[in-house]
């Protein structure tokens, strides 16, 4: 890997179909952009279509002849994550599981499973499953799950992994982003055990300037914590452009491998450019990544057929 990556040095991606979840905005709006400018086929995975299609707007402006299209999805409701990969017709070679909430109260998707842990890695797991048969059908298929920093603070309770007895915002977010790396290394060793040419790997953005930040303390009404938060991105904290380099790497770049995580090489990976990183220990724990999984399955009915 070369110091000072930057987008510029993206391969070219003509031929390639792409899904970018949450890409309205923030770390998905910068990374289905470049990904469509240099050629890829990219398809905006959003909740709000109508919003969606402003954003394809943007992108076709930024990108001349870009090919982006639209498409619903709801990662907190199951219903619709069916509904996205029924709807997918031919192979896939990149999906970037990029959408998330971060630090919000206590909400329930419309399956009644925590919001967090629902959104960030229910569904991602869940959709990720459901277009397997079509991932596998490409040449060289590829998951990317984007993680955070935050993950070392996580911990898999368990016994009450959706917070029923208790619930912090943090915690949640935590154990939602440890459960992002988690699957990401577990779909790994299940793809090389069966022998299959696909890699999963993982990318954190370090902190980077996105309306992830505002969302929670504008759902609560915490009016101050949102002005603090809002002035720590404009004074600490990367654009979001920068922000996007590192799952663009473990997207488009040939030296990738199965089961690497990639963040910014600056201090404590907060800014800076891609670089290999590591996950805590027990991100890396396969007895936790196996249990996870098993309850993921059964959470959301999706089981993955490695066949």
């Amino acid at each position: 890997m070369s110091r000072g990556w930057t987008a510029a040095d993206i391969t070219d991606q003509s031929g390639r179909r792409a899904v970018v979840t949450g890409a309205t905005s923030g770390l998905g709006f910068h990374t289905a952009l470049e990904l469509a400018r240099h050629g890829a086929d990219v398809v905006l995975a959003v909740r709000d279509p109508q919003r969606g299609s402003g954003t394809a707007g943007d992108i076709e402006q930024q990108a001349p002849g870009a090919a982006v299209s639209v498409r619903r999805l709801d990662l907190a409701d199951l219903a619709s994550v069916r509904s996205f990969a029924d709807g997918w017709d031919g192979s896939l070679d990149l999906l970037v599981n990029n959408a998330g909430v971060m630090a919000i109260p206590h909400r329930r998707t419309a399956d009644g499973v925590a919001m967090q842990l629902g959104t960030n890695h229910l569904g991602h797991f869940a959709l990720t499953g459901l277009l397997l048969p079509s991932l596998l059908a490409a040449a060289a298929p590829r998951v990317v799950t984007v993680s955070s920093t935050a993950h070392r603070a996580g911990r898999i309770d368990f016994d009450d992994l959706q917070s029923e007895r208790r619930y912090g915002r943090w915690e949640a977010y935590n154990r939602s982003k440890l459960a992002n790396l988690l699957f990401a290394f577990e779909l790994q060793r299940r793809i090389a055990a069966a022998g299959l040419p696909m890699r999963s790997v993982a990318a954190h953005p370090g902190y980077a300037a996105t309306n992830l930040q505002a969302t929670g303390p504008r759902m609560s009404g915490r009016r101050i914590q949102g002005l603090l938060m809002s002035l720590g991105n404009r004074v600490l904290a990367q654009s979001a452009s920068r922000g996007a380099l590192p799952q663009l790497y473990a997207a488009t770049m040939p030296d990738v491998r199965g089961g690497e995580y990639f963040g910014p090489d600056g201090l404590m990976e907060g800014r800076g450019s891609p670089k290999r990183v590591s996950a805590t220990r027990a991100a890396n724990d396969p007895d936790t990544a196996r249990r996870l999984w098993e309850v993921s399955e059964n959470l959301t009915g999706v089981r993955f057929d490695m066949s």
